[in-house]
């Protein structure tokens, strides 16, 4: 069973910028797709950015060109670079893989099917 260990939430003012990181293990799978959802309340999880194995960036409208996500493969190891920060940003950001995904495209479409998350991490933006 893959563990996803999150790390980098925290406070920023609008405007600035925060680094979240995902690290997986073990891992000893050659395909995969991996990326970050988020959750308001009483809401499902919706896709924010994910990366495939092939490098396939996907980004959801209201993130792109702000957002960058990328992977250091020999470190198991999934970041989201969060730039230009907003108030509406603010959310519980949590990490999943798959192993079996098609692309970063579908994969961001299965929030609510996905079974290999990380703990969360919270990210506020204040005004």
């Amino acid at each position: 069973q893959v563990q996803l260990v999150e790390s980098g939430g925290g406070s920023v003012q609008a405007g600035g910028s925060l680094r979240l990181s995902c690290a997986a293990s073990p891992y000893t799978y050659s395909t995969y797709c991996m990326g970050w959802f988020r959750q308001a309340p009483g809401k499902g999880r919706e896709g924010v950015a994910a990366i495939d194995s092939d490098g396939l960036t996907t980004y959801a409208g209201s993130v792109k060109g702000r957002f960058t996500i990328s992977a250091d493969n020999a470190k198991n190891t999934v970041y989201l670079e969060m730039n230009t920060l907003k108030p509406e940003d603010t959310d519980m950001y949590y990490c999943a893989a798959d192993y079996s995904c098609g692309n970063s495209g579908y994969f961001m479409g299965r929030g609510n099917y996905l079974d290999t998350w990380g703990q969360g991490t919270l990210v506020t933006v204040s005004s």
